[in-house]
């Protein structure tokens, strides 16, 4: 594979793992009821409404003008995304999300392999393109992570789940063997 392939590869790559990470923490935040979305497990914990403020103030400081300004943005204050006030409501939630990942999605479609190889810099520190979407990739995914793990707990027995559920491992194997594998097991 050479290395644009690679670039090619990589780029393709980071568009499915991100529409794969947003489809599974709205997945999750469609279980949870407004007073779930806003609960905080204690004082030093984040609600989800907190974890979705700061992935899409995330998303747009550090994929705006990606490759021509810094990834912290002079208009981002991170530390507001931690807050939220008593007046936000999840309609309000929801769109800063969808803005923020559309934000991410036009990013990734409007670049090219070659682009992975330019430097682009966060808070001053260089990093090539590639490295900065990786970073973003799996900020994003230890934070989706963080919002599932806070759904299922506070659903409880009413959580859906959002992969193969429990017990049921085997059956969704025998059920994705491929047709020559299937009759090579009946034989």
């Amino acid at each position: 594979m050479s290395p644009m392939d690679a670039a090619a590869a990589y780029l393709d790559e980071a568009r499915r793992a991100l529409r794969g990470h947003k489809r599974l923490a709205e997945g999750a935040i469609s279980q949870l009821s407004d007073h779930e979305l806003f609960l905080q497990l204690d004082p030093e914990s984040n609600s989800v409404a907190v974890i979705m403020k700061h992935i899409a103030g995330n998303i747009a400081s550090r994929l705006t003008d990606f490759l021509t300004a810094d990834g912290e943005k002079p208009n981002r204050h991170r530390d507001r995304e931690f807050e939220i006030s008593p007046a936000t409501t999840r309609a309000q939630l929801m769109q800063m999300w969808e803005a923020a990942w559309q934000i991410a999605f036009d990013t990734l479609a409007s670049l090219r392999p070659a682009d992975l190889e330019r430097t682009v810099t966060i808070r001053g520190e260089p990093y090539t393109a590639l490295q900065a979407l990786h970073r973003a990739v799996a900020h994003y995914a230890y934070h989706v992570g963080q919002i599932v793990f806070l759904a299922k707990h506070f659903r409880g027995a009413a959580w859906k789940t959002l992969s193969i559920p429990r017990g049921e491992s085997e059956q969704f194997n025998a059920a994705k063997l491929l047709p020559s594998k299937k009759s090579e097991v009946r034989s």
